[in-house]
């Protein structure tokens, strides 16, 4: 049970992780120059779960000023970063629901022992 109390609240952070990525992509959408990052989550080697970051080093779009000089915004997508972050919620809560069937089963065994 330990094991997988501990490979729940492994996965809780890393879930974490990828949202404060995600957050911070749609934060800076509209920043100049701005290059998104991308959380993904692989076994550890514990049989955890391990999240390593990588830098999306696509082109943003160009925009033309008034004075005629290019500028590059965001390469930040939206759609993707809202599904992620639609994805990354559903993980959370079904460790969060993990963690609390291993509490309701501790206190259970606990009950019937007295």
């Amino acid at each position: 049970m330990v094991s997988s109390i501990n490979s729940s609240a492994q996965a809780l952070k890393a879930f974490g992780t990828a949202t404060a990525v995600t957050a911070n992509n749609v934060a800076n959408v509209e920043s100049e120059d701005f290059k998104s990052s991308r959380a993904v989550m692989n076994e550890g080697s514990d049989g955890g779960v391990k999240v390593s970051l990588s830098l999306n080093a696509s082109q943003g779009p160009l925009v033309t000023k008034s004075d005629g000089t290019t500028k590059e915004l965001s390469n930040t997508d939206l759609a993707t970063e809202f599904t992620s972050m639609i994805n990354f919620q559903s993980g959370y809560s079904a460790n969060v629901k993990a963690v609390q069937a291993q509490d309701d089963m501790k206190g259970t065994l606990i009950n019937m022992m007295a």
